[in-house]
């Protein structure tokens, strides 16, 4: 009996020692990637990158070899904290699923990492520490968008404009284009120097706003200057419209589509040097393939029905729209008067309204990270292993979720040019109104 009273004491001194050890492992500062390697093992302990975006999304920093994030990283770049209020930088950490409970590691610069631990403080976030050392330190892989080269930082636009040969440059040429609706008012009094503009009536046609014919899409290529092989860097004011542009320039056939991430206000927030008035292009180029050498990123009505025919677990047909259209109490624009969705829709989240892109964009307007966006789609089953193709009223904001899915990788991806706008103006086409049965917003 001693013999066994004296094992039990062992062994609960032994589990106590353990369980102390843990616990005082946990709490102890992170201060180093390897010591970060060491605990990453621990589901409570929560990253944040709070650099750059972009260098979350895999550019290099600086000098450095390679870009991207630790594993499983929260990106809050510590200058967003300027950007929101303390209630909206509340509800920004509970949508990223942080907790103030958990032990908490940040790594950027040091002027980065002072910002955000008194932000988080004042959060309530109890156990915060930090590495300022280079995310290069790190011995394992980090984790970056497949294509992250084709979203580009204002640093990169402003490199290659100075003749500075940023990592990734064009091989054979490059356009900058600005994309807006409309004449170029704003354009001409500043924009980025050197860029063309497009004004999406040249490429949009009446009645649903569709993209124009190929002949006509071929002759604003041209007038631009733009061979299948020129790098193609297009910007907004809202990236909407340049990602829509994007789309049909990856439809026409150019293999090297790049979008300015942020848009403008990422230019004009580095304080970088604007020009005013108008450039034209001097270039006269043939584009060198037959329009379009890529069908595959567009989907007319036919193909969307015939989308929806398919098992819905290989295939997608995905609202980029507000749930509000979505569920049917708003068409989302004044000039589209029925309201609901295209029947077997999925919804893939939007904004606040038809010109706005929350659910997929930082507080600056840039790209918000793509697993992120890969879970909320995934929790409608939007997946990358799928055929998808993504609509809107009339393609805008297709176009930008398009684009992102893009850069992560997606492979079977194409925008549904008609969108809400030409379903809807056919009765005969099956439309729903309400929350659907067994979604994971049926309580919404």
């Amino acid at each position: 009996m001693r013999a066994l009273n004296q094992l039990f004491v062992t062994c609960l001194l032994a589990i106590s020692s353990s369980c102390f050890a843990q616990a005082n492992t946990v709490s102890m500062p992170i201060t180093t990637f390897k010591q970060l390697a060491q605990q990453q093992v621990d589901p409570d302990i929560q990253v944040i990158d709070c650099r750059d975006s972009n260098y979350f999304n895999g550019w290099p920093q600086g000098n450095a070899t390679r870009g991207g994030h630790i594993p499983n990283a929260i990106n809050i770049d510590s200058k967003w904290l300027t950007l929101l209020t303390p209630e909206q930088l509340t509800t920004f950490i509970k949508n990223r699923g942080l907790s103030p409970t958990k032990p908490t590691v940040l790594y950027c610069g040091a002027d980065g990492v002072s910002a955000m631990k008194k932000a988080l403080k004042q959060q309530g976030f109890t156990s915060v520490s930090s590495i300022t050392e280079p995310v290069t330190d790190y011995q394992g892989k980090l984790q970056k968008l497949a294509n992250f080269e084709h979203l580009v930082s204002a640093q990169w636009v402003e490199q290659l404009i100075n003749h500075k040969q940023p990592l990734y440059a064009p091989q054979h040429g490059y356009k900058i284009v600005e994309v807006e609706w409309g004449p170029p008012s704003t354009y001409l009094l500043s924009h980025i120097p050197g860029s063309l503009y497009v004004n999406t009536n040249d490429i949009e046609s009446k009645p649903w706003w569709n993209k124009v014919s190929n002949a006509d899409l071929k002759k604003v290529i041209n007038d631009l200057g733009i061979r299948y092989d020129t790098t193609v860097i297009v910007y907004a004011r809202n990236n909407m419209s340049a990602a829509r542009f994007a789309n049909f320039l990856m439809y026409a056939g150019v293999q090297d589509v790049r979008l300015l991430n942020g848009g403008w206000n990422a230019w004009v927030n580095a304080d970088y040097p604007t020009q005013a008035f108008i450039n034209e292009n001097h270039d006269d180029v043939s584009f060198g393939k037959i329009i379009p050498a890529n069908p595959q990123y567009l989907t007319d009505l036919q193909q969307a029905k015939a989308l929806l025919q398919q098992p819905r677990d290989t295939h997608s047909l995905v609202s980029i729209r507000t749930w509000q259209e979505y569920i049917g109490n708003t068409s989302g624009y004044d000039y589209i008067k029925p309201k609901g969705r295209i029947k077997g829709a999925k919804w893939g989240h939007a904004g606040s309204d038809s010109y706005h892109m929350q659910d997929f964009n930082n507080p600056d307007d840039t790209m918000k990270s793509g697993a992120l966006i890969a879970k909320q789609w995934a929790k409608w089953d939007i997946k990358p292993t799928q055929k998808v193709a993504f609509f809107c009223g009339t393609g805008w904001r297709a176009s930008e979720a398009f684009f992102y899915a893009y850069v992560m990788g997606w492979k079977d991806i194409s925008v549904f040019d008609g969108g809400w706008y030409q379903w809807s103006a056919d009765k005969n086409n099956p439309i729903a109104e309400g929350v659907p049965a067994h979604t994971p917003y049926a309580s919404h």
